[in-house]
């Protein structure tokens, strides 16, 4: 099994956060490989401003996911092995820089986007980050 590192950003803007959809139409967050040498917190700010045009700032750690899937250009089962960071970012203004793999996106109200995001363990994230950045920044929840 091929293991990659991956570092990624959930990244908000006031009480909403920012999604993106991919090439097959699920709603997912920023996130990309870890160069050789890079930091994680480096790769994850990379991704973001890759994918979306934003510029974020980490806030704090938010947790891992992992996911497999059989690559049929490789041949192989990949395991990717995902490093999640806070951010927050200062404009809801975004672009997206890599048409052929994302359709849209945007900043949506935190209930809309647990009902968009395509799956479970991305869902835990954003509630668990949207708890942890509000009891950083003394917020009131807004779900």
């Amino acid at each position: 099994m091929l293991v990659r590192d991956c570092a990624g950003g959930v990244v908000f803007y006031g009480d909403k956060v920012f999604l993106l959809m991919n090439e097959k139409n699920e709603w997912v967050m920023s996130k990309g490989l870890i160069r050789e040498g890079e930091d994680p917190r480096d790769a994850a700010i990379r991704r973001v401003f890759e994918e979306a045009g934003i510029r974020g700032r980490i806030i704090d750690q938010a947790g891992r996911t992992y996911y497999e899937f059989y690559s049929v250009t490789r041949q192989k089962p990949v395991c990717n092995r995902i490093v999640w960071y806070i951010m927050e970012t200062d404009s809801e203004e975004f672009r997206i820089s890599e048409p052929e793999k994302y359709s849209k996106g945007g900043f949506f109200n935190i209930s809309e986007a647990l009902d968009m995001i395509t799956y479970s363990q991305d869902k835990s994230l954003v509630m668990q980050s949207y708890k942890k950045l509000c009891e950083k920044t003394g917020r009131n929840p807004d779900f």
